[in-house]
């Protein structure tokens, strides 16, 4: 009896803890289907799923909660405007096999064929340019350009600025659980702020139904979208290699051999492939619950299954998504611009902290090329296809890395 009672007491220990990791990754989690035109109601609903076959495919060992990369919200807006949401979704699910890919290298060649393949002089440019590809996007949104929101323009200045003082604030500022979400923060002080200028109608949020099945968009596949998507899987491969290792660092487990590198990468390519067949954005390992773990010490794997459970149940309330659904774009054009920015500079910092010397000609030439053709909008028109943006600057970035002789010389230009 009293075995019993311990049980179920931590049960629901773990219970409470896995609604807090979910509130930890929440902010980030719906933000991207909210710029990216995708529905919130699907994103936790596969956010949930993803995590579960994540577990599934890593035999239960890894404790992290999926959701979707910041690296995937420029490639999505672009593709949702080029050729719709299912072509888009098309694109993503081919986007998993590209992690499976990756899982079957590390399988055969051991977990230093991604280095080999992706090492920093390819990656750090690339993210790079996936950060400052919409700047111009992000500022427009938090000058309120375009926007049909009854306010006056200082109006929205005053609500975007503040929405990223708030992020920028709890990001350096806040300490212990508080510093885990700087987003739901800013999201919070923006909205209230356009409470009290009285732009948000919440009539869509009382219409909404208490229950209602999430609207799972299907895909259909366009060989350019698929084109287009492939590439972007770099960024997040070398994000998803960090987070495996950072998490194997906190918990004192060398995850990259057990359960081992190619089943995670498994782990992210099932659930971004299935995320994409539903209507979601793609889902990988989070750098905000690995922060979470560390904070908190808590390496249960139940406590992420029952973080993947609260997200599923929560995507069932239809008020949820029509609440998220009301937040004013100018509040996300605050937090859009600290975000772009921060992906900008882990670009950076992936070149400076191994040391990239780019007074060396073949390191010069792979990332003035990759930044000038990403931030200049250079296009390669082959009529029904164009090959532009993040797939040009991928695809230059591992091309010239194969090509270009390796040597010492230091380049003379400039």
């Amino acid at each position: 009896m009293k075995h019993e009672a311990a049980l179920s007491k931590y049960s629901w220990q773990d219970i409470f803890t896995g609604a807090q990791m979910l509130f930890v990754a929440f902010g980030a989690l719906v933000l991207v289907p909210l710029l990216t035109g995708l529905n919130p109601n699907v994103a936790l609903f596969t956010a949930g799923v993803g995590t579960l076959l994540f577990q599934l495919t890593t035999k239960g060992k890894v404790p992290v909660f999926l959701a979707s990369s910041f690296a995937f919200i420029a490639p999505i807006s672009f593709g949702v405007a080029q050729w719709g949401i299912p072509a888009t979704l098309g694109g993503l699910v081919a986007a998993g096999f590209v992690f499976m890919f990756f899982a079957f290298l590390v399988k055969f060649n051991g977990n230093n064929v991604i280095n080999r393949i992706l090492p920093p002089v390819v990656t750090g440019p690339i993210i790079m340019v996936i950060g400052l590809s919409l700047a111009p996007v992000a500022v427009g949104m938090a000058m309120g350009k375009d926007s049909d929101l009854p306010a006056e323009n200082y109006q929205l200045i005053i609500i975007s600025m503040a929405s990223l003082v708030t992020t920028l604030a709890m990001a350096i500022w806040a300490k212990g659980f508080f510093k885990l979400v700087p987003i739901i923060a800013g999201i919070i002080v923006g909205y209230t702020l356009s409470c009290l200028f009285g732009i948000v109608s919440f009539q869509p949020v009382i219409d909404a139904p208490w229950f209602k099945v999430p609207d799972f968009t299907f895909p259909t596949f366009q060989w350019q979208a698929i084109l287009y998507m492939l590439p972007i899987v770099i960024a997040p491969t070398i994000e998803h290699v960090g987070d495996i290792m950072a998490i194997s660092s906190v918990t004192g487990k060398d995850y990259t051999r057990e359960p081992g590198l190619q089943r995670t990468l498994l782990g992210d390519g099932l659930a971004t492939s299935t995320a994409g067949f539903l209507g979601g954005p793609p889902c990988i390992t989070y750098a905000e619950v690995i922060g979470a773990v560390t904070l908190t010490r808590n390496f249960k794997t139940r406590v992420m299954t029952w973080a993947a459970i609260w997200a599923i149940l929560m995507s069932f309330v239809g008020k949820i998504g029509a609440f998220l659904s009301s937040i004013p774009t100018v509040v996300m054009g605050g937090i859009m611009v600290l975000l772009f920015g921060s992906i900008a500079s882990v670009g950076i910092n992936i070149l400076v902290k191994h040391k990239v010397d780019l007074s060396v000609s073949r390191n010069m030439c792979i990332v003035s090329l990759v930044l000038v053709f990403g931030i200049g909008g250079m296009i390669f028109d082959f009529g029904s296809y164009a090959l532009q943006g993040i797939s040009l600057c991928g695809i230059l970035a591992i091309v010239l890395n194969l090509i270009l002789p390796h040597h010492t010389k230091p380049t003379n230009i400039g």
